[in-house]
């Protein structure tokens, strides 16, 4: 998989394909944003890496206010997914108190659908 995404990203440097990015940016920019953003701070491979920061600099030089609004974007969608990770656990830890606390009854564990101490934190 290593020589497939190196070679992919080669591609990128290709003048023809540069010609047809330039063209088609604000269409293939905010698709690739992402899995350029993941692969350039966290792909294991530093080839694949540098490559992908190349990309990432191609698109900055051609359309660099394009570029921050998908970085932009791209943060915010991060920090949902962080605050909601974060909130589901939390609520899982909640559940598993609640559980605790009837195990030791022959009481069933029921669990409201909405747990009152994490809906009106958010």
């Amino acid at each position: 998989m290593q020589i497939v995404a190196e070679r992919a990203l080669y591609l990128w440097n290709n003048d023809h394909i540069e010609n047809l990015i330039r063209q088609n940016r604000k269409v293939i920019l905010p698709i690739i944003f992402p899995a350029l953003e993941k692969n350039g701070r966290n792909h294991w491979n530093q080839a694949v890496q540098s490559l992908t920061v190349n990309v990432r600099k191609i698109f900055a030089d051609i359309d660099p206010e394009l570029f921050e609004e998908c970085l932009r974007q791209f943060q915010e969608n991060e920090a949902k997914a962080e605050e909601m990770k974060t909130k589901q656990e939390e609520t899982w830890k909640r559940l598993e108190e609640i559980a605790a606390t009837k195990a030791t009854s022959s009481e069933a564990v029921l669990v409201p659908r909405a747990i009152p101490t994490l809906t009106s934190s958010g």
